[in-house]
């Protein structure tokens, strides 16, 4: 079980976001507060779980402190929400559709041996809670990133964040994961998922390796992108993190991680602008089309796992175990598609006399569509990919190639997290800051599209 440190780290962090944005311009303070808190705050189980609210865990604590302490010092300086009414529309379907998903599921799920209670007025108000705690990264990051100083700012961020992880990421590599227990006094899941290829991958204080690579593969990219583009300060600085941090993507042993980098540097070196955010709408209409290419049961596995198992046939078990998961999970969500099954593991297939869940939801896809639903995924899925949408629209009528250069790596960044969602959950406030980076940046360049036709489209004021 936790001890009390990582408490008191969860209790302090709203002190730690007030001195932040004390001492750093607003942008940069809220960058800080949201990234600084993903990276030391302890995983759940060190949550304070309130009676009728979700729990507040280190994904939702820095931007609630965040969101709370730039209301109070600066109060309200632009719309927080959306000005897309798609933008609009999809939100409000994420924040309000677990209601619709609380009535759907009244009833427990019995079993010989135990029983999963069913939702109640209690899941109606912490559900939607939970679910405006986890899109505020967005709503601040539209406000607050969305010119390209601050994207810069956010690139340098992801950078230095990187760098100063990759430390303790090389310890746990020597070491073993370890430090989440050394600090804060437990371990976070389950450590045989750590051992690979003959010696560890870290953990530090994220909820799984594959999460830290995926953060090292993501600050990595953002090195690459300030070298391809920085025109202030040294470039062989950026050159050189970037190396280092691909050698230890390299050492934190994940395949995924890997096969993404080796994809998105060549674009992020090679394109223009313009190509990159061309490419990222191709990846984000992918990461869009499997799940429902799935639910139509179109996906041609057999074919997917003969050519795996060419490549490695370890690999392709994996895969065949993953399919096979996400089959019958489609099939349990098939009972109740349109809202899904709701929280307290009621998607999953359990055991009949013991209740034991049965199978294993890796994919943040098909975990969205097994609680929320079909509709909970078109919402959550469509508000994360709209923005690469938006932005796209923007760089087409605009037809002079001109946009901030920080914006076009970060829709790539947007796009294959995205892609990542598909075999993993990554998603995580990182994912928020940068489509709310985007959409901001989006509606800016509208406004400026429209009052150069002298239209008026809304009433934009400026950032912090």
């Amino acid at each position: 079980m936790p001890n009390p440190l990582a408490y008191l780290m969860l209790a302090a962090w709203p002190v730690v976001t007030i001195v932040l944005f004390r001492r750093l311009p607003p942008a940069r303070a809220m960058i800080a507060a949201i990234l600084g808190g993903y990276l030391v705050l302890p995983e759940p189980p060190a949550v304070f779980d309130l009676p009728l609210f979700p729990p507040f865990t280190k994904h939702n604590i820095p931007a609630l402190s965040a969101l709370l302490t730039c209301l109070w010092m600066y109060g309200r300086t632009g719309p927080l929400l959306p000005q897309n009414l798609l933008a609009r529309g999809l939100l409000a379907v994420f924040v309000l559709s677990p209601v619709l998903t609380v009535f759907a599921n009244p009833e427990p799920l019995v079993f010989q041996a135990a029983f999963v209670p069913g939702l109640g007025v209690k899941d109606a108000i912490a559900l939607p809670i939970q679910q405006v705690l986890l899109v505020i990264p967005f709503l601040l990051a539209r406000l607050l990133l969305n010119g390209a100083e601050a994207q810069r700012d956010l690139l340098v961020a992801l950078v230095w964040g990187g760098l100063a992880y990759s430390v303790l990421m090389l310890i746990e590599v020597r070491l073993s994961p370890q430090l989440n227990a050394w600090i804060y006094g437990y371990y976070q899941h389950s450590f045989a998922q750590s051992i690979r290829a003959s010696g560890f991958r870290p953990v530090v204080f994220l909820y799984h390796g594959l999460w830290v690579a995926f953060f090292c593969m993501t600050a990595m990219v953002a090195a690459f992108a300030l070298w391809r583009r920085d025109r202030v300060g040294n470039r062989a600085v950026w050159l050189l993190a970037a190396l280092y941090l691909a050698a230890v993507l390299v050492l934190a042993k994940s395949l995924g991680a890997l096969v993404l980098a080796v994809a998105l540097v060549p674009l992020v070196v090679l394109l223009g602008p313009v190509m990159q955010i061309n490419v990222a709408i191709v990846v984000a209409c992918l990461s869009l089309a499997y799940p429902l290419m799935k639910g139509a049961h179109v996906v041609p596995e057999a074919r997917i796992l003969q050519q795996a198992a060419a490549i490695d046939p370890e690999r392709a078990h994996s895969v065949a175990f993953r399919f096979d998961n996400e089959n019958t999970l489609l099939d349990r969500a098939a009972e109740k598609p349109l809202f899904g099954w709701g929280s307290w593991g009621r998607n999953h297939v359990h055991d009949q006399v013991t209740g034991t869940m049965l199978t294993i939801a890796d994919g943040r896809w098909i975990i969205t569509i097994g609680v929320f639903g079909w509709i909970g995924f078109l919402a959550e899925f469509g508000l994360i990919a709209l923005p690469v949408f938006l932005l796209w629209r923007e760089t087409v009528k605009r037809r002079d190639g001109r946009v901030a250069v920080s914006i076009a790596p970060l829709s790539l960044l947007l796009a294959f997290n995205l892609f990542d969602m598909l075999p993993n959950a990554t998603l995580t406030p990182l994912t928020w800051l940068i489509a709310g980076a985007l959409t901001g940046y989006a509606e800016v360049l509208r406004a400026e599209r429209l009052r150069a036709a002298d239209r008026t489209p809304f009433t934009w004021k400026p950032i912090l």
